[in-house]
């Protein structure tokens, strides 16, 4: 049944001009073929795991940044995935969790708002996720959880569409309840609610490191993975850590 999925993920972004193949280490699941279907980096998979190019930068900043990963309470702000199994196999415990906002959970599967996490202070030594802060009204509280969950020392590894630009944009605002667009709408797909489209409240610039350090991080930096193929493209990684005291 997985491989049926995937075939028909496959072939419907699959551009026949764009096609490439090359051998590569999966940070995954090791040796394995990276394909390319289309020319942008949703067309780009491992074959034995299914990471797209956006997990396989996640893995490979995992790989540079916790090599001691086997010894880290990790928390992941999904719960599927190519990241989400290897943190299951590899981290020395594992909490995920989605957004769902009419549910307290679905399908075991617990419900949180990364603006007020329900953990405890100090709660996991690694934090990760990808393509989640865009899609939230406030940022600045969801980083200051996101710090405040983490243990002294402890590290976040993200990614969040950039524009290049040293300014963020602001593409919208909850005011009383209320969005009020400041750009015209734009949405990403959301797989969790069958294909529609969720909201994204900014286009982030380099600037996001002054928003990780005004949220009381330390030191946060980007990270770019090599390549793995000539035509591979990586997405930046966001590495932010916690003080040790």
């Amino acid at each position: 049944m997985e491989i049926l999925r995937r075939l028909r993920a496959a072939h419907a972004i699959v551009q026949p001009d764009a096609f490439a193949v090359a051998r590569v280490r999966c940070p995954f699941c090791g040796p394995s073929l990276l394909v390319r279907l289309s020319h942008d980096e949703h067309g780009i998979r491992c074959v034995r795991c299914g990471a797209s190019a956006i997990h396989l930068s996640m893995g490979g900043a995992l790989n540079t940044h916790v090599p001691d990963l086997a010894r880290r309470d990790a928390y992941e702000l999904s719960a599927r995935g190519p990241l989400v199994a290897h943190l299951r196999r590899v981290a020395c415990a594992l909490t995920v969790s989605e957004y769902l906002p009419e549910a307290n959970s679905r399908g075991g599967v617990r419900s949180e708002d990364v603006q007020g996490l329900t953990f405890a202070d100090a709660s996991f030594d690694l934090v990760t996720h990808t393509e989640v802060l865009e899609h939230v009204p406030d940022d600045a509280r969801a980083f200051s959880e996101l710090h405040r969950v983490l243990r002294p020392g402890g590290i976040m590894l993200f990614t969040v569409p950039q524009h290049g630009g040293e300014r963020t944009v602001e593409r919208a605002r909850l005011r009383n309840g209320t969005i009020e667009h400041l750009l015209t709408p734009a949405f990403h797909r959301d797989p969790l609610r069958g294909g529609v489209g969720i909201l994204a409240y900014r286009d982030y610039g380099r600037d996001i490191l002054g928003r990780l350090r005004a949220a009381g991080f330390d030191t946060p930096e980007f990270h770019d993975p090599p390549s793995l193929a000539p035509w591979y493209v990586s997405r930046t990684v966001i590495i932010a850590r916690k003080a040790d005291s």
